[in-house]
């Protein structure tokens, strides 16, 4: 048996899967964020270890029993920051927190060679721009800061008192050189840091070290090694079997994530995509990340008084189309393709006839639209994207796949065990740690459990749509910024 942990944003999951590479079991523990300003986005990264304990003991102690090897899988960018006896200094800052756009430019000031080194340009929610918003903000703290870990490495410190983490989490850091897959010391130098504060480096499947001696006895297991893992993205695309180039995968979640796979180091950081390590050895992939995915129906949902986002999918689905509406989903700024923290969520077009269900419906298109910018500017940094496999929770919803279907001409593939991608990947890395396998073997695809075609009506309307959605954004963007 193998557990994967994720440390995921609303939760943290476990799963037990089998020698035979099946999910023998799953659980999950809830997590909550802090927002105490606008753009702050933060978590106390004592609850990881509590929610990630509540996890692994929700399982059936005889499985536990069984486990020969954990694997993390963790959000992605979070500054968790420890003094020099590891004591947590501050709460960490998460992914989808804005508070450094303005560190964002003065970090690619002090280091011009940031998107050649990185493969990627300075975004407020990666980890090297919050460092340097603690030094001018929180100058006592940043003073006392030794090591900087990122979300599942904390927990890993906590089970094992191992400072480690994988190439593909550290992409997402800036201060990686992701090409030569090893730590830079310029981009460091630029944060005020050098490679002392920095984890161990290692490849996703490599064991990083055991489970400490009172974990195991609290959760019934043996001394299990600890592969390095991966950040959640690259190990949902772990779980899926998307490690060749040019397999792709949509995740649907808080955030909305298009994932391409490549056999070679493919940046294009201008249009803000993301160029970062597999977490396999010698693979690379490129991301199109939006920040507000599925969390747009839970805002939604609670807007338009429905009592579950259920109940506003079944109302979307009710109306014959959005009469118009535009929706904007940029809850929490944006990443791909408009790098702008500022950006804000807009409902356009609306008049005395739009009621419940054609907003409802917007909220769906306007996410949809999103990720087809995403998905355009991959084709322009040269991949070349076929069918995609769904993962996260938004991928169960059959209407919104097709508008996503239609909206990115894609066919959409589904598989049973796309809702827990991250921990199932993070699992088949621990068996790598443990075993000496081929990895094509054991991170085979997952098998189709059904295909959603493009509908060439919808296809044709969002067709249509498309271009006044973006021109929407550029119309807003400099008024959107006023607003903060």
């Amino acid at each position: 048996m193998f557990l994967g942990v994720d440390i995921g944003t609303s939760a943290v999951k476990a799963v037990a899967a089998d020698e035979a590479g099946r999910v023998a079991a799953q659980s999950a523990s809830p997590l909550s964020v802090s927002r105490p300003r606008p753009l702050w986005s933060e978590q106390d990264p004592e609850d990881w270890w509590r929610a990630t304990d509540a996890a692994v003991m929700a399982l059936d102690p005889a499985l536990r029993a069984q486990v020969r090897g954990v694997g993390l899988a963790g959000q992605m960018h979070g500054a968790t920051l420890l003094d020099g006896e590891d004591r947590v200094l501050r709460p960490a800052i998460l992914w989808n927190d804005g508070r450094a756009a303005v560190e964002c430019a003065a970090l690619e000031v002090a280091e011009p060679r940031t998107r050649a080194i990185t493969g990627n340009p300075a975004m407020a929610g990666f980890t090297a721009p919050k460092l340097l918003w603690l030094r001018a903000h929180e100058p006592d703290v940043f003073a006392r800061v030794r090591t900087v870990l990122l979300p599942k490495d904390y927990v890993r410190l906590r089970m094992s008192g191992d400072k480690a983490t994988d190439m593909s989490d550290a992409s997402g850091t800036l201060w990686l050189d992701v090409g030569a897959r090893r730590w830079s010391a310029p981009m460091l130098a630029a944060s005020g840091l050098d490679e002392r504060a920095m984890p161990r480096l290692c490849e996703g499947p490599a064991p990083t070290g055991v489970l400490r001696a009172d974990i195991a006895a609290r959760w019934g297991m043996k001394r299990a090694p600890i592969a390095a893992g991966a950040g959640d993205n690259a190990a949902a695309a772990i779980g899926l079997g998307v490690i060749e180039a040019n397999d792709a995968f949509l995740s649907l979640g808080t955030s909305g994530v298009l994932f391409v796979a490549t056999d070679r180091f493919r940046p294009n950081p201008n249009a803000a995509v993301h160029a970062f390590a597999h977490a396999l050895p010698e693979r690379w992939h490129q991301m199109s990340v939006m920040l507000s995915a599925a969390s747009c129906l839970d805002w939604a949902a609670a807007l338009l008084g429905f009592n579950d986002v259920a109940a506003l999918l079944q109302a979307a689905e009710s109306a014959a189309d959005s009469g118009g509406v535009i929706f904007l989903p940029y809850l929490s700024g944006e990443r791909t393709p408009h790098a702008d923290p500022f950006a804000k969520g807009v409902l356009f077009g609306m008049s005395a006839s739009s009621d419940r269900a054609a907003i409802a419906r917007a909220v769906l298109e306007g996410v949809a639209m999103a990720l087809r910018d995403g998905l355009d500017v991959l084709t322009e940094a040269g991949s070349n994207i076929g069918a995609i496999r769904m993962a996260g929770g938004g991928s169960r919803s059959k209407f919104w796949t097709r508008l996503i279907s239609a909206a990115l001409n894609r066919p959409l593939l589904s598989s049973d065990n796309a809702d827990v991608g991250p921990a199932f990947g993070a699992a088949r890395l621990a068996r790598l740690a443990v075993q000496q396998e081929d990895f094509k073997t054991v991170c085979a695809a997952q098998p189709v459990a059904g295909v959603q075609e493009p509908d060439a009506d919808l296809r044709d309307a969002f067709a249509a749509r498309q271009p006044r959605f973006r021109r929407l954004y550029a119309d807003l963007r400099e008024s959107l910024r006023s607003v903060t």
